[in-house]
């Protein structure tokens, strides 16, 4: 039996690397061959990971790939480790894990993402293990939820029966899952806030009744330590790593307003402050249970046939090739192809599509997606780890945990913003009193407030909100964006490039007329033809069989039957007919009456199909090589259909010729609809690029109203295009996934209308549907995105600086001042949940 493959990750030192151009010659290289999952090449730092399964491809022939191509590899012995990380309050506490990570000796490319509470990174196992990692990540504060090395398709459902994480921690009590009211009694977050907060109110009444101050200040304490402790214990490991986040400047605001005496001060603040920080995590589980609610999709067991019975075994022990049986209502538990039944597959979680698919014999069907109507026995052709919804899983978690250029900037400015801060906090505490005699109570009271204000938490998790909701958005509409930075590019685009073949035409010729020479009717050149070419497995021949099947035509067997490489076939048809097709035909689809009672007459059958004669179907060659002269009518129309951009097929027999089909590849249903979507979400330049003769580019991009083409080009006139195309503009590709990866990788973003497995490794953005009114949405999705995230950020340095202005001059105290901070970090997160409701493009 077929054994599950093993994925493995390897990282690489490459040396000799000159520019750009010569990671991307070294990823395409690696993504062709076979086994390889993912590839990343860093020119700046020489670095190269692979993804690739064991089974298939060996590290040394991933080495010699690399040298082939005059490179030189050191094997870097580096592993990559995920991990769930628990009890961040914001964007800062990411980047407080990332600073304690990063040191530690062996560890590098530390990415940590508040959004999606992941952490990932490399560490080299000779200088650092992963116990050690693990305690620093909970010496900082926080806890582990679990963890993993980074295997691509290696993923844990939530299903305590299926299996025990490698290295699992008991999940911490501030479990976001929650997002009803529950939330505040079972989180110790929640019940933290609704202590600090009747601690609050108890203060307050012993104030207003007069009763000892002791008392009040004995209620407010106990507010201050119940919801400051996390806070402060927060801001102490942020001094220890020499950085300054919110919670430290948030300490020592409650801290000196205890000093001078404000006990209610500090209590409200830190009250306040707590509320905050838990109403955004409350708020961020919704986008995060976007992937738990992926992980749900796939039933935790399979029921599969083993000998003579059916037996339920969880999925992760179902091998390739083993046979499960669907029966109606059930989920489909494993990517496989239909062996016997047919029914109707709600495939909506995976591709968005509204309508159930009809599945029969030969179909694919995915992990996932529900069984309607009939019973259905399906081959396994992928194991647990390596689904389709597996590989989506991963997909929108990686591009969740990545950041986007804005959300770059943001952090990159942070830092250099909080120091200045705090400097200038310090400043406003000590130079009013000791150079102007001014009172120092009142000034170190105003540095105090400017310090709450000053917390760029608002800032930080205005990008990352944002992006998470909207790939939130886009993965239930079956679009992935494979990161932040796609889903930006997408709405900076100006132009957007097609590829032809498989892109806007399906990939399929498809017959578009047929022709007679008088002879015989229409009918009748179709139905002889398709009666020839049925033993053949040439496309035109099966494009002139499925339009037969179409009309429900019923199709005779011919006999002596000859493939003509390059030309066509020749054959025979049984002697003696009483008229009609005898009653042996072959009948496919519904039966209908039969078309040669209307088509042609009797003695027409008895002329051309009850005799000797020998037919022949194919090019004009093989008609030339017989001997058998084409008229001007001829020769007329295969010009005229030649120009139309379409293939002429001749059907005749030995004594001349009864008629042609022309076929071209077929022109996908919603392409013309798609494009006039993208024109009206903004998009104005769209423009077709392909291989084919100039003719067929003319006729394809007058069919769906493209005005600009570019036809007759070699993969390296592509690129060419796309890199002329670029010097005016963002410039976006769409492809297959498989042909013209040089064009694809040129481009500054890909989409992929394919098929999912290559799409889900090649694109940037893939189109799991291939639906082509998907990349209208895809764009103003992107559009909306860069939109939201430019309101949040200027919004955000908006009310900073108003109020830091305010508090510094004394109009506003501390209250206000959490107020204004946490009243801004939620409306800048409530802004970008916003887009997690984006459906389709409206009209």
């Amino acid at each position: 039996m077929t054994q599950i493959p093993s994925f493995k990750t390897q990282a690489f030192q490459v040396s000799g690397m000159d520019c750009g151009s010569c990671a991307k010659t070294i990823e395409a290289s690696l993504q062709q061959l076979s086994g390889v999952t993912e590839t990343s090449v860093s020119f700046a730092t020489g670095r190269v990971k692979v993804s690739y399964n064991s089974d298939v491809l060996s590290e040394a022939e991933i080495v010699n790939s690399i040298t082939a191509l005059g490179y030189s590899v050191d094997v870097a012995p580096t592993k990559t480790l995920q991990v769930q990380v628990g009890g961040m309050d914001c964007g800062s506490c990411a980047k407080t894990i990332e600073v304690g990570l990063q040191q530690l000796p062996g560890v590098s490319d530390v990415s940590v993402n508040f959004a999606t509470e992941r952490l990932q990174l490399s560490y080299d196992p000779q200088q650092v293990s992963e116990k050690t990692i693990l305690y620093q990540i909970t010496s900082l504060g926080y806890t582990v939820e679990h963890s993993r090395d980074a295997n691509p398709y290696d993923y844990e459902h939530d299903h305590s029966h299926n299996h025990t994480p490698a290295h699992s921690v008991p999940k911490p009590t501030q479990n976001t899952a929650a997002t009803n009211w529950k939330f505040w009694l079972s989180n110790r977050r929640g019940q933290s806030v609704i202590l600090a907060g009747i601690g609050l109110i108890l203060g307050l009444l012993a104030q207003y009744l007069a009763l000892p101050i002791f008392l009040a200040r004995a209620f407010y304490g106990i507010s201050i330590v119940i919801a400051g402790y996390p806070i402060a214990r927060a801001g102490l490991f942020e001094l220890r790593l020499r950085r300054a986040d919110m919670n430290l400047l948030m300490t020592i605001s409650v801290v000196g307003a205890v000093i001078l005496g404000d006990w209610f001060e500090g209590a409200l603040v830190v009250f306040l402050f707590s509320l905050g920080t838990t109403l955004q995590v409350f708020t961020f589980g919704r986008t995060r249970n976007a992937i738990r609610a992926l992980m749900d999709l796939t039933p935790p067991t399979a029921t599969v046939k083993r000998g003579n019975q059916e037996v339920t075994v969880p999925v992760e022990s179902v091998r390739l090739g083993e046979m499960l049986t669907i029966r109606p209502g059930q989920r489909v538990a494993l990517d496989g192809v239909v062996i016997s039944g047919n029914s109707s597959i709600d495939q909506s979680p995976i591709t968005g599509e509204s309508v159930p698919a009809d599945k029969e014999i030969g179909d694919t069907v995915y992990a996932g997606t529900m069984n309607q109507t009939g019973f259905l026995s399906v081959q396994v052709t992928h194991t647990a780890g390596d689904t389709t919804v597996a590989k989506i899983i991963h997909l929108v978690e990686q591009a969740q945990g990545s950041r986007a250029p804005t959300q770059q900037w943001v952090d990159r400015f942070a830092e250099v913003y909080t120091p200045i801060v705090i400097l200038i906090a310090i400043a406003i505490a000590l130079i009013p009193p000791l150079a102007f005699a001014q009172p120092f109570n009142v000034w170190v009271y105003r540095a105090l407030v400017m310090l709450v204000i000053a917390c760029p938490c608002a800032l930080v998790i205005s990008t990352p909100v944002s992006l998470v909701s909207a790939i939130g958005a886009a993965t239930r509409q079956g679009v992935l964006f494979k990161g932040g930075n796609a889903l930006e590019t997408a709405g900076h685009l100006t132009t957007l490039a097609f590829d032809k073949t498989g892109t806007i035409t399906q990939g399929l010729p498809v017959v578009q007329k047929v022709y007679d020479f008088g002879k015989v009717s229409a009918n009748m050149v179709l139905q002889i033809a398709a009666s020839l070419e049925q033993q053949s497995e040439h496309p035109l021949s099966k494009a002139i069989v499925a339009k037969a099947h179409e009309q429900g035509m019923e199709l005779e067997t011919p006999i002596n039957f000859t493939a003509l490489p390059g030309k066509g076939i020749q054959a025979n048809f049984r002697e003696q007919r009483v008229g009609g097709f005898p009653p042996n035909s072959t009948v496919v689809g519904t039966p209908k009456p039969p078309v040669v009672a209307t088509a042609y007459s009797k003695g027409e059958l008895e002329e051309y199909l009850e005799g000797e004669l020998l037919y022949f179907v194919g090019n004009q060659r093989l008609f030339l090589d017989q001997g058998i002269r084409l008229s001007d009518k001829a020769e007329s129309l295969l010009v005229e259909i030649e120009q139309l951009g379409q293939i002429p097929v001749l059907l005749g027999t030995n004594e001349g010729l009864l008629g042609a089909i022309a076929l071209s590849d077929g022109i996908r249903l919603e392409a013309t609809e798609a494009l006039r979507q993208l024109r009206r979400v903004g998009l104005k330049r769209l423009v077709m690029l392909t291989g084919d003769r100039t003719a067929v580019a003319k006729q394809i991009a007058q069919q769906v109203g493209i005005t600009e083409y570019r036809a007759e080009l070699l993969p390296e006139d592509k690129l060419e295009e796309i890199q002329l195309l670029r010097q005016k503009g963002v410039v976006g590709m769409v492809g297959d996934g498989i042909n013209d990866a040089p064009a694809l990788a040129a481009a500054d973003i890909s989409f992929a209308v394919g098929g999912i497995d290559i799409a889900l490794e090649t694109a940037d953005v893939v189109i799991v549907g291939s639906d082509l009114r998907q990349l209208a949405y895809a764009v103003e999705l992107s559009r909306r995105t860069v939109s939201v995230i430019q309101q949040n950020v200027v919004f955000s340095l908006v009310t900073k600086g108003l109020f830091l202005l305010l508090g510094t001059f004394g109009f506003v105290g501390l209250a206000v001042a959490v107020l204004a901070d946490t009243g801004t970090s939620l409306l800048v997160t409530a802004n970008g949940m916003r887009l997690f409701k984006t459906k389709t493009v409206k009209d």
